[in-house]
């Protein structure tokens, strides 16, 4: 699969790692932008107060199925209701929101544990099925939340919650949902 990942970063940048090593084809874009039209799947990992001005130099940009990994960190615009649907509304095709309750920095560490962790997302039907597949690339385990709408804010306004738990635990962590006896 041909993945453009726009952000280098701690998320776009290990996501990218991970995926190139499961054996996909990935171009990662930074400040410069680039060409993102051979890609089957956009991923968007820049700060979410950034978006537009990311977006702003890609080129090929045609409807693509597009991930949205972004954090909110400042006012959401209120034009619309989540971030990923403010990435949709550039983009254009079917989205997903995703890999924005991980923690980047224990991307190397996904492999080691006795469990595969979860990671929870988000999607229009037409881009659940390759989201999953991407989540199960990076090595997650995808548990799926509903569609974008209102799964996309529901994700994001967890992401305080995720921080928080960090500071009391002392760091980033894995997490794992389960039914009673899986676990």
């Amino acid at each position: 699969m041909n993945i453009t990942v726009i952000g280098r970063g701690h998320v776009g940048g290990g996501l990218a790692r991970l995926w190139d090593k499961a054996g996909h084809e990935v171009r990662t874009l930074g400040r410069d932008g680039g060409d993102a039209s051979d890609a089957d799947v956009v991923v968007m990992a820049v700060p979410g107060n950034q978006i537009a001005e990311a977006l702003r130099g890609v080129t090929g940009l045609n409807g693509q199925v597009t991930i949205d990994a972004t954090n909110l960190y400042s006012e959401r615009d209120p034009a619309f209701p989540s971030l990923a649907h403010q990435v949709k509304s550039i983009v254009g095709g079917p989205t997903a929101k995703s890999f924005n309750t991980v923690f980047a920095s224990a991307y190397d560490q996904i492999g080691t544990q006795r469990v595969t962790p979860s990671n929870l997302y988000a999607a229009e039907p037409a881009a659940k099925d390759l989201t999953a597949r991407l989540i199960t690339d990076a090595g997650f385990d995808p548990l799926y939340v509903g569609d974008l709408d209102p799964g996309a804010r529901l994700l994001e306004d967890s992401s305080g919650l995720t921080r928080a738990l960090a500071g009391q635990i002392g760091g980033p962590f894995f997490y794992r949902y389960g039914r009673p006896g899986e676990l």
